[in-house]
């Protein structure tokens, strides 16, 4: 009994430092991609500077928009990409970038560029990127848990919850946590659909 004790506690110790290192390594990598994931994402979409010259109507668009939602104006990028899509990012109003493709802006009416922009400077006010940066850490933090329980969680005489149970969590613990990204993110964009209709 004493034995099996010992096992369980120093099972929980061990799980405690990877806890903690798996929260440091989370927490260290999104705050690195907080910082910098804006022109990353841009330069891995081989995304353009919009301007006057070379996007007018494009670029008038977002700025009667930021106007109207009373925020900086922010970078505008343009992507090279038949896919209608577009997309937010930076880490504040202050340092905000919007993009969309030329696939997007050639299928869509002028009014429906605008509301989908709106929708993408909604995210900037809101400031989703800061909420998504840690709901990302979190959601790695308890991947990195299940990762480091089945490579070190030792074997089952030691592990309080023998090496089913380590595969179990190492399976089910990284599906939880993108459920709970996938769920925020969810009311995420209800809210930017909201404050977008209004900034239209």
């Amino acid at each position: 009994v004493i034995r099996e004790f010992s096992g369980t506690e120093q099972f929980h110790t061990a799980m405690e430092r990877e806890f903690e290192l798996a929260k440091l390594f989370a927490g260290g990598m999104n705050l690195f991609s907080y910082w910098k994931s804006d022109k990353m994402v841009l330069r891995m979409h081989n995304a353009v500077e919009a301007h006057e010259e070379n996007a007018p109507e494009f670029f008038a668009i977002v700025r009667g928009l930021a106007e109207a939602a009373d925020l900086p104006m922010p970078a505008v990028y343009l992507i090279k990409n038949p896919q209608p899509n577009a997309f937010a990012t930076g880490r504040n109003p202050e340092n905000a970038a919007v993009a969309a493709t030329t696939g997007l802006l050639e299928i869509l009416e002028p009014e429906e560029v605008a509301g989908v922009m709106a929708h993408e400077l909604a995210h900037i006010q809101n400031r989703d990127t800061l909420t998504m940066t840690m709901t990302a850490t979190i959601a790695g933090a308890i991947s990195m848990i299940a990762n480091f329980g089945l490579f070190f969680g030792g074997n089952r005489n030691n592990n309080g919850i023998g090496i089913f149970g380590v595969i179990i969590a190492a399976i089910v613990a990284p599906l939880a946590a993108a459920m709970v990204q996938m769920a925020i993110s969810r009311t995420r964009e209800y809210a930017a659909d909201r404050r977008g209709a209004e900034i239209c």
